[in-house]
């Protein structure tokens, strides 16, 4: 009988031991960091393009996990952690969020601002007091930092931009009777080279309605319209005016009246590879593909900026960097210091050699490496021309139901329903998901 005291003493004890085990994953990384010479940072990063992306970010992560950089006088290095598109990386983020188990910092779209702000840190402090990082900020081009400032304070890093292009089949052109280096630049004009380039097998344009599809409409809205689809704060979104319904009928109707696009919904990852394949001569999609159809198409294509109608314009687009507030200062430190090694300007000129993305720093388009791959492949620097014309993304509070209504009402209307009742009714949802914040 003596020895029930001593089992329940050592039953007690390990439930001690198991309580002190199921702490916070931040608890145990910043209890970690204090005892340790390393902090290993965890990265989360989508892939929303075709191409071997992942292997980039791989390399990227061992070089700079060898570059001996140190906060505290602890080596900083960084894991990097694939987490699908854009919309599976905000899933798993708010997941991670929610668990308690954030990552330290993550790439996702520039436009998350408003539904991450209360999970993310503000980096103005990290920025005032360093010179270095100044000059990061007031290099980066001032169309990418529309999406990454608000009430007066920074929240995101510029990484993996883009904005919306177009591209063609030279070859395509030639058969057609068209000049290859005269793409079209108006919406007249791409029904009458569609027209000319659609036949048998062959379609004269494609545009993606799925993931990304609201930005590619977006792109439409502005080029019909002297204003944007939302406002500044985020409040309030403008899809049933006469301008915002002009464009999704122009949309509808390339197929449906001028029968130069494909039926249905045309997946986003689709179009890409139809135009690769030749089963498209135009298309409209992110200039963060340029690498992919540069690697892989076996014609010679050109890329130019957007056709407009009433102007040009295209949204700026793309992923930026958050640095998580669930988590040590140390760590948060630690991340802003690789924010700034990656976005140096070389390194944000090799970023976007590899990948299509546009180099981020303006000082990036005056490395010689990148001037030399842009006089050898010119394509490369019609994206970052056409931020000149370049307009915010939409970004508002609730994005995520926001994109899910534009993204219904734009397949409905490919589908076949009407276009103003569809816009009406999706500005019906929209006011009733934002009035919220009215």
């Amino acid at each position: 009988m003596k020895r029930i005291p001593i089992l329940l003493s050592v039953i007690v004890l390990m439930f001690g031991i198991l309580a002190g085990c199921s702490s916070s994953t931040s608890e145990r990384s910043n209890e970690a960091d204090s005892n340790s010479e390393t902090i290993d940072l965890t990265w989360y990063y989508p892939v929303n393009v075709g191409g071997t992306i992942t292997e980039v970010i791989d390399k990227y992560a061992k070089d700079f996990n060898h570059a001996g950089i140190k906060v505290n006088g602890k080596n900083v290095t960084v894991t990097p952690v694939y987490s699908g598109n854009y919309d599976e990386t905000m899933t798993k983020v708010q997941t991670a969020i929610k668990n308690g188990k954030s990552p330290d910092l993550s790439v996702q779209l520039s436009v998350d601002l408003f539904q991450i702000k209360n999970s993310i840190i503000p980096l103005d402090d990290f920025i005032k007091n360093d010179y270095e990082a100044q000059e990061m900020v007031g290099d980066f081009f001032p169309g990418f930092m529309k999406n990454a400032q608000t009430d007066g304070k920074t929240w995101s890093i510029p990484f993996q931009r883009s904005t919306v292009i177009l591209y063609y089949n030279k070859d395509m052109f030639k058969e057609a009777g068209l000049d290859p280096e005269t793409p079209p630049t108006t919406w007249e004009e791409v029904i009458e080279y569609g027209k000319k380039l659609t036949k048998k097998g062959q379609w004269g344009i494609e545009l993606p309605a799925t993931i990304s599809g609201y930005w590619i409409y977006q792109a439409l809205y502005l080029q019909n319209s002297d204003s944007n689809m939302m406002s500044d704060d985020g409040k309030e979104v403008y899809l049933n005016t006469d301008e915002a319904k002009e464009a999704l009928q122009y949309w509808v109707d390339l197929n449906n009246k001028h029968k130069i696009m494909p039926e249905g919904v045309l997946d986003w990852s689709t179009v890409p590879t139809d135009f690769i394949e030749g089963k498209t001569a135009m298309m409209l999609t992110t200039t963060g593909n340029l690498t992919n159809v540069k690697n892989n198409a076996n014609f010679d294509f050109g890329v130019a900026f957007l056709p407009g109608n009433k102007r040009v314009a295209t949204p700026t687009g793309g992923g930026n960097f958050y640095i998580f507030k669930d988590t040590s200062e140390e760590r948060q430190q630690a991340a802003f210091e690789f924010i700034k090694w990656i976005t140096e300007p070389t390194r944000a000129a090799e970023w976007s050699m590899n990948t299509g993305y546009i180099a981020t720093r303006q000082s990036s388009y005056e490395t010689e490496a990148l001037k030399e791959y842009v006089g050898a492949f010119p394509q490369a620097k019609v994206a970052m021309e056409q931020i000149e014309f370049a307009n915010k993304e939409i970004s508002v509070y609730e994005q995520g139901k926001i994109q899910k209504i534009i993204h219904d009402a734009l397949q409905a209307a490919i589908n076949g329903a009407d276009v103003n009742e569809t816009l009406d009714k999706a500005q019906a949802e929209a006011e009733a998901t934002l009035k919220a914040y009215q």
